[in-house]
């Protein structure tokens, strides 16, 4: 029976042999991708894949057949993505300038004066001269068509998570994102003057906000509406002549005219939004270090996984990746993906590259400093 330190040294003297066999096997890969360049041939071949994790597979003992078909798929993800960037890549920048939040300009946000949005479009700039619209869609319209040079609006909350519609609209529309802001969010239950908390029968605001302050709205027992956004919930909650509150920004209940009833009434004491710059221009503020990006995946077994490795291999952080459903399909899927990197830098822009070319369905989001 061998000790301890004679079987590591074995295992040391195959990683060794592992390590030039490696080494090998991608230099024959890349003078593969460099003939087939020459001679006009297809650059990937899924068929070929299949018959070499199949013959892997029946090679190996029961017992590896599974690990095996991981340790080659993943050699053979890492040569694509070698072959790719030192054989067929161009290297097709995407054009952008720099973001530049001095000079005046005009900012679609959604709801009224007070909302949050409208808070955080004052953290983006002063210099920005707020145009408000009465829905997420309106204020990607206005930027698409012109009306306004930028938009604001919430992607993400760290109670109630990301808002649904903010990512279906990028899928939607061919917007960037250029810059993001955090803000903290205090919610309050505000209603007309001379209502308390017990003549209370219905809360309104949008639907982050009232999954916000679902405890809050359960132990009161009260029934919910949403509105488009929670300026617009404070405004209903002021002409209306229903015992309604609304839950909203303080700052919002001011302006009109409605009484705080309570106060930071959401379930986490500490509740911040994401809101982030949409252009549409690539607009890149100075120091991004964000990319994101939407794709499909094609519906092959660890399509995931093969890309999570090229991310991995290329030396890139994934700092995100969610999924939405496609309507209409059976159960397809969008991921949305953050990761670090700039536009700047050529190991980027190549694998971006790599992603357009393999993916029946890729777009690029935007390039922005993470706050």
């Amino acid at each position: 029976m061998k000790d301890l330190s004679e079987l590591r040294s074995g295992i040391n003297k195959i990683d060794k042999q592992i390590e030039q066999l490696f080494k090998e096997r991608m230099e024959l890969c890349v003078q593969v991708a460099e003939y087939k360049k020459r001679n006009d041939l297809e650059i990937f071949q899924s068929g070929r894949e299949n018959e070499i994790l199949e013959r892997v597979k029946n090679d190996m003992p029961e017992w590896l057949g599974g690990g095996s078909q991981v340790l080659f798929s993943t050699l053979m993800d890492i040569s694509k993505l070698l072959q790719y960037q030192r054989v067929f890549a161009e290297r097709e920048e995407i054009a952008h300038s720099l973001l530049d939040l001095t000079k005046p300009a005009k900012a679609a946000v959604p709801g009224i004066s007070g909302s949050y949005s409208h808070l955080a479009c004052g953290r983006f700039s002063e210099a920005l001269e707020p145009v408000f619209y009465d829905s997420f869609r309106k204020v990607f319209k206005a930027v698409e068509s012109g009306e306004c040079s930028l938009g604001v609006v919430p992607i993400e909350n760290s109670t109630a998570g990301s808002v649904a519609q903010t990512y279906e609209l990028l899928k939607e529309y061919d917007l960037k994102i250029c810059a993001t802001t955090k803000l903290a969010i205090s919610h309050c239950l505000a209603a007309r003057p001379g209502l308390t908390e017990q003549d209370i029968t219905t809360v309104c605001s949008h639907e982050q906000a009232l999954m916000q302050c679902s405890r809050f709205i359960h132990s009161g027992g009260y029934a919910t509406r949403t509105a488009k956004n929670t300026s617009l919930a404070a405004e209903l909650a002021a002409n209306t002549d229903e015992p309604v509150a609304a839950i909203c920004s303080e700052k919002c209940a001011q302006e009109q005219g409605l009484a705080v009833l309570r106060r930071d009434i959401a379930d986490a004491r500490r509740n911040a939004t994401r809101f982030i710059l949409i252009s549409k221009e690539t607009l890149c503020p100075e120091g991004a270090d964000t990319i994101s990006v939407s794709l499909a995946l094609p519906h092959r077994r660890a399509a995931l996984y093969s890309l999570l490795t090229k991310f991995s291999a290329a030396g890139l952080n994934l700092t995100m990746i969610e999924s939405r459903p496609i309507a209409d399909t059976d159960f397809d899927a969008v991921f949305y993906l953050d990761f670090e990197g700039s536009l700047n830098s050529p190991q980027v822009v190549k694998l971006i590259d790599e992603l357009k070319y393999e993916l029946s369905y890729f777009k690029f989001l935007g390039n922005y400093k993470l706050v």
